[in-house]
This record gives structure tokens, C-alpha cells and sequence, in this order.
């Protein structure tokens, strides 16, 4: 007999991690499924080369590509998901980004739930997560009545000069939401001290907001809360009406294990969660648990992302880069009416980073030197939900991610934007006017743009909605045909907007825990 639980949360991510921090105070019993383990605390956590490099933490799982080439996933299991190992910049999406959105290469559908019914949580959210920023300074910021729990992450001067190069240019620079355990004032106490390794690699001193640390650890002080590792969900079993799932069935370490649960919570992320529910079809769900509608797997969305590095004849000393951000172009411009995106940072980038995966070098450049020289730029447009670009599994039940990019016009005038700002700026002592050599791209794995193996932003398999003609889940997360299944990672995206999803997937998990609270009593 499989133990039974009250909820079973399969994931322990933004929004695995999140719900069972939500719920571990209802004295209900709780059990959470982890793929992965903890990350191993040891040096390599804040060796660029080891992470990037050699991509130490990276899933070692190969999936395919539409043309059935191999695809080697950047992305990780562990207990904390991706947050693990996320840049914790942490936005909420604009508020017009929960209505229908007309863009150059078509329209970004509007979501069944409006920003107001997710700002309270998007405030729980950002005090839970620790967030420091600013509020009003942001053109595009979305109302809260709140301020945020923590005054922003100050910028160094190299960050602070190209702030005040924008303002100056009639531009408005904000500080980037960032979810870091940081106290500026006290820096002898601060857990955060701004190191270097921040975005893309897990915190060696626990000082990154991630899912782990401020939301599964925590519960699991619960005595009612139970956490396995290593623990790989290969399918969910229903009961003969097809309208609950009785088993859920798990390999650990070689060996088959059975669980149950009043209530069962998918949150694998959004690839794994939609070949989760699709290696799980049975009689009553021919096409996959849940995919009546056949949106199960569709829609895939990763967003339209590219590093650009910016170099000058100065030196860029900064540590901890990601602090600025501009939105001034996130609905288009006065010359173009279409949404183009957000420009922020990404961590600073070194010379084995670089090597992970070379861009064009600069005559007479290396790239220790460019990295030296480097500002850093991350470029984010909105991709449009395509019902092709898709999750599917071969024939050996392995996932197969088909992706065409689309809506990149928008993309392109973002990219020149920064590159018109980046020409204007003025303020080198040393060089003047000449100190700026110009910009290049640079995928952080060879090419033009962030390929398809980086999913860091994956959102939009099985979107909720309030028919479920075309959508898998209601506005609850609870699946249309099913009575105890919900989903609440990045899946139950209708689009995708132009800032990092993690967030809105948190916000929504606690949403989510108020709805089963609710239930469970």
C-alpha cells in the first residue's frame, strides 16, 4: 500500500517550493517529490568554470530538437529548482500584460485572471522572497500599494555613470527588483556581499532568494511536511472514471516507488511537467492526463533573449552587475507602436564564461580583456504562444522541444535602441567620445541569441484558462477534467510578457495555496 498524503507537490521550485511553504502551516500532510537532491555546498557553487564551463550542475539528460538532434538542456535538478541557480531578478509582470497585447509579428492573448487579482500576492511574494527595488521610477511599473520590503541594491560607479548617462538622454533607469539577502547598511552582518557569482551559479553562503532557502527549508521545520530526493516522477495514474490520480509513480535510485495523495500538484517546470502529463495517458486520457483540449505540451515559450556585450577602451571594475534596467522600450517608442522589451544585465561575464562559448572577438582583443572591458547587457523581447512550438516524447518516452522563434522584428529595434544609447554615451575623462568601441553579440552558448537548450525562462505548456476547449487548466490551476490535479510552475502561462517569469510564478503558487487552503478545510 502506498503511504497517502493530504498534497503531494512533485518539484521544489518557484513554484513547487512556494506552495509548500504555503501550506506547511495547515498541519495537513504534506509530501514533496524532488527529482534532484541539495546542491552540494563546495567551492566549485562560485567557480565560473566549473559552472559555465563545464557546466558541472547542468542535468547530464539529453532531449532532441524538432529535427531529432540531440539537445543538451541548461538546466538543473535540485531540490529549489532553477531558482538554484536564477540571477533573482524579480519582476512582476506589467499590468497590461494580463490584457491582449497587440505586437508586431501578432497578439500576446490575455490571461484569465487580471494584475489586480494577482497584486496581493505579487506583494507576499516579494516580501517572502526579499526583495529590494524601487517603486514609480520604471515607466511601465504596475500600481502596488506596498513599497518594496527592501530599499534597492545600490549600483557601483561603472553602473551608476551609464544610469546617468540615460537620464541625461531623457531615458528612465531603474534598479532592478532583486531577491538577495543583502544589508547594505551593515555590511559586516549582511548575509549577501555582492560577489561576483551570483547570476547562474547557487550561493555558496545561502543569500540568494531561492525557492530552498526561503521557502523549503522552512517547511520542512514542519514535522508535517515531507520532503524525498532523488526522487523521478515517471507517470500519474488515475482511477478508472479517469477523473482522479490515484498513484503517482516514482523511480528512485534504480528502484520503483508508489505514492498518493488527496490532492496532487505538478510543479516540474514547464517542459517536464508537460511530458509528465503526457507520458501518462491512459484509456480515459488518450492524448495525456488532462489534454482534452490537446494543449498539453503546446505553446512553448522561452522568450526572444540575447547577451550583448558592450565594450569600452576603460576597464568595467563592477562586481556585482545586475542593477539597472530600462523598460522605456517595453511598449515601443514614439518612432515604432509595437512592444519591444526590456534591457537589463546579466552577472559580470569573465573570461571562462566567455570561452563557454566565444563571441566575434574584437581586433586586438582577447577574452580575458573583453571581459575586463565588458558591460554586460540581457536583452528580453515577448515570444508569441505557437501551438507548434511544442513538447512532445520520441517513441522511448524522452522529450523533443520543437521551437521556431517568432515576433523577433521587435527584438531587432531593441538591440539598435541599446546601441544608439550606448554611441551617446559621454562621460570617459580619459577617452571622451572614443571610449565606446561598440557592441557585440554574444550567446552564452555560440551563435546569435540564446539557443533553444536555454530554457532558463520556459513558460506556456499547459495554460489555464476559463475554456477548456483551449485550455488545460482552469483559473485555479486545477485541471479542466480532473478533480485533484493542479499545475503551478510557469506552465499555466497564456504568454509570456518581456521580464523573467519566477515571480508570477511564485505570486501564483501562493494564489494557488489560498484556493487549496480553502479546500483542505
Amino acid at each position: 500500500m502506498a503511504t497517502r498524503y493530504d498534497v503531494a507537490i512533485i518539484g521544489t521550485g518557484a513554484g513547487g517550493g512556494t506552495l509548500a511553504y504555503a501550506l506547511a502551516s495547515t498541519g495537513k500532510n504534506i509530501l514533496l517529490l524532488e527529482r534532484g537532491d541539495y546542491v552540494p555546498r563546495e567551492k566549485d557553487n562560485w567557480d565560473t568554470r566549473a559552472v559555465n564551463l563545464e557546466g558541472k550542475y547542468n542535468t547530464k539528460e539529453v532531449w532532441r530538437d524538432r529535427d531529432g538532434k540531440e539537445l543538451h538542456p541548461h538546466t538543473n535538478y535540485y531540490v529549489g529548482g532553477n531558482t538554484k541557480f536564477y540571477g533573482a531578478a524579480l519582476f512582476r509582470l506589467r499590468r497590461e500584460d494580463f490584457g491582449e497585447v497587440k505586437h508586431w509579428g501578432g497578439v500576446s492573448p490575455a490571461w484569465p485572471i487580471a494584475y489586480e487579482d494577482l497584486e496581493p500576492y505579487y506583494t507576499r511574494a516579494e516580501q517572502l522572497y526579499h526583495v529590494h527595488g524601487e517603486r514609480g521610477v520604471d515607466p511601465t511599473d504596475p500600481p502596488a500599494p506596498a513599497p518594496y520590503p527592501h530599499p534597492p541594491v545600490s549600483h557601483e560607479p561603472r553602473i551608476q555613470q551609464l544610469a546617468d548617462d540615460w537620464a541625461r538622454l531623457g531615458r528612465r533607469p531603474f534598479h532592478v527588483p532583486l531577491g538577495v539577502m543583502l544589508d547594505e547598511t551593515n555590511p559586516r552582518k549582511s548575509r549577501c556581499i555582492r560577489c561576483a557569482t551570483c547570476d547562474g551559479h547557487p550561493c555558496l553562503v545561502s543569500a540568494k532568494s531561492d525557492a530552498q532557502v526561503v521557502c523549503v527549508d522552512p517547511a520542512l521545520e514542519h514535522p508535517n511536511v515531507t520532503l524525498v530526493t532523488n526522487a523521478h516522477v515517471t507517470r500519474l495514474e488515475t482511477s478508472a472514471s479517469g477523473r482522479e490520480v490515484t498513484h503517482i509513480v516514482v523511480e528512485r535510485q534504480g528502484t520503483p516507488e508508489t505514492y498518493a495523495a488527496d490532492v496532487v500538484v505538478v510543479a516540474c517546470g514547464a517542459i517536464n511537467s508537460a511530458a509528465l502529463l503526457l507520458r501518462s495517458a491512459n484509456d480515459r486520457h488518450p492524448r495525456g492526463l488532462a489534454n482534452g483540449s490537446d494543449v498539453v505540451g503546446r505553446h512553448y515559450m522561452g522568450h526572444v533573449n540575447s547577451v550583448l556585450m558592450a565594450l569600452s577602451k576603460c576597464p568595467n571594475p563592477t562586481v556585482f552587475q545586475k542593477t539597472l534596467a530600462l523598460n522605456d522600450f517595453y511598449f515601443g517608442s514614439a518612432e515604432w507602436e509595437y512592444p519591444m522589451g526590456h534591457i537589463s544585465f546579466v552577472g559580470k561575464l569573465d573570461g571562462d564564461t566567455l570561452r563557454a562559448g566565444a563571441p566575434a572577438i574584437a581586433p586586438g582583443w582577447t577574452l580575458d580583456l573583453m571581459a575586463r572591458h565588458s558591460l554586460d547587457f540581457w536583452l528580453t523581447s515577448e515570444d508569441l504562444p505557437d501551438p507548434d512550438n511544442r513538447v512532445t516524447l520520441d517513441r522511448e518516452g524522452n522529450i523533443v522541444l520543437a521551437y521556431r522563434p517568432n515576433n523577433e522584428e521587435g527584438h531587432r529595434r531593441l538591440t539598435a535602441e541599446l546601441k544608439r544609447l550606448m554611441a551617446q554615451q559621454t562621460k570617459c575623462q580619459v577617452h571622451g567620445h572614443e571610449c565606446h568601441e561598440g557592441l557585440f553579440a554574444r550567446n552564452l552558448y555560440l551563435g546569435q541569441r540564446i539557443p533553444l537548450a536555454g530554457v532558463a525562462h520556459q513558460n506556456g505548456t499547459i495554460r489555464f484558462g476559463r475554456d477548456p476547449k483551449t485550455s488545460a487548466l482552469d483559473v485555479n490551476c486545477k485541471a479542466h477534467e480532473l478533480d485533484n490535479l493542479y499545475v503551478v510552475d510557469a506552465s499555466f502561462f497564456p504568454s509570456s510578457a518581456a521580464v523573467n517569469p519566477a515571480l508570477t510564478v511564485v505570486a501564483n503558487a501562493l494564489r494557488v495555496g489560498d484556493h487549496l487552503k480553502a479546500r483542505l478545510r
